[in-house]
């Protein structure tokens, strides 16, 4: 067992990938206006690839359209004080290639909220980090 030097157990990538399947809301990190910006979204790992329906001319289709961005999930018990936390790193990229758009529409990924829903952002999970606190 790796523990880092806060005595959290460092997960492996494929750990990582694991538990971003285990939860359907996560957080994407994202530039708006040269700030950072968070927002909450639902989402499905797909391979290696973070996938989030959202409208076309929403904030965070804008925002994400080739930027590096940050997305992250987790869980946590307060009662016990343990969970965990996943980071991925990657290129956001929105889908433009009808056979893609075709693909990613059969996934099991609703969109929460109501509105248009004919946008997908795919972020290239690159760098994939986790700690789980034991």
């Amino acid at each position: 067992m790796k523990l880092d030097t806060a005595g959290l157990r460092v997960l492996t990538r494929e750990e990582c990938l694991h538990l971003f399947t285990l939860t359907p809301v996560g957080r994407i990190v994202f530039t708006d206006r040269a700030l950072p910006s968070v927002q909450p979204v639902n989402f499905l790992l797909h391979g290696d690839d973070i996938v989030i329906r959202t409208s076309a001319g929403s904030k965070l289709a804008a925002a994400t359209r080739n930027a590096v961005v940050a997305f992250e999930v987790d869980e946590i018990d307060v009662t016990t004080r343990t969970g965990w936390s996943v980071t991925a790193v990657g290129h956001a990229r929105a889908v433009t290639d009808p056979a893609e758009i075709e693909r990613l529409s059969a996934l099991p990924l609703v969109r929460w909220v109501p509105g248009d829903q004919d946008h997908f952002i795919v972020v290239r999970a690159e760098q994939v980090s986790g700690r789980r606190i034991v």
